[in-house]
């Protein structure tokens, strides 16, 4: 008898303006999963830093990372698909993030500088200022090829981008490391 794949578990990750939150919600749907918009777990502290144009430090993120990893975790437990947008800029807090599942999936999508910055300049709902781009773009630590990861181009439609996500999770089921 086969047993039933567990739910996925997913994180939409990349720097200010990629699409994150956008692409996340569509991710979502296709996986009928539900969204968490990662942004809304900050504390006030960190989202007026960012406002203000003040780089976030590994100190800064912890404690919003804790909250995205018991949130990935109790979805695990739940047995429920999670979609979550996350910068998840560097390696180690990807991995706190992957403490919630080894099977955690992330979706890197990645643009040129001048796309992500025509892009943070034309929004005008959020609190993150275009002037952050360049320290985003400088902490980012890109997917390696150890990590359940597919990095997509953030040019592309976002629809496009969720349904290659989709079928990327699907060719590459979670394998548990042999012991």
């Amino acid at each position: 008898m086969a047993t039933k794949a567990p739910a996925p578990l997913v994180v939409v990750m990349g720097v200010a303006g990629c699409g994150k939150t956008t692409v996340g919600r569509l991710l979502a749907r296709q996986l009928q999963a539900e969204f968490l918009e990662g942004d809304d777990l900050h504390p006030p502290r960190n989202v007026e830093r960012m406002a203000a144009g003040i780089p976030l430090t590994d100190s800064d993120r912890r404690d919003w990372l804790q909250a995205l990893t018991e949130q990935l975790a109790d979805a695990r437990a739940a047995r429920y698909p999670l979609v979550v947008s996350c910068s998840a800029l560097k390696r180690s807090y990807r991995d706190v993030l992957r403490r919630a599942s080894p099977a955690l999936v992330f979706v890197h999508v990645h643009g040129t500088p001048a796309l992500l910055g025509a892009r943070l300049h034309a929004r005008t709902d959020h609190f993150m200022p275009p002037s952050m781009l360049e320290s985003q773009l400088a902490t980012l630590e890109p997917p390696g090829a150890d990590e359940r990861a597919v990095t997509l181009d953030a040019a592309l439609p976002a629809a496009d981008i969720a349904t290659a996500a989709v079928a990327w999770i699907a060719a590459h089921p979670y394998t548990p490391p042999k012991k």
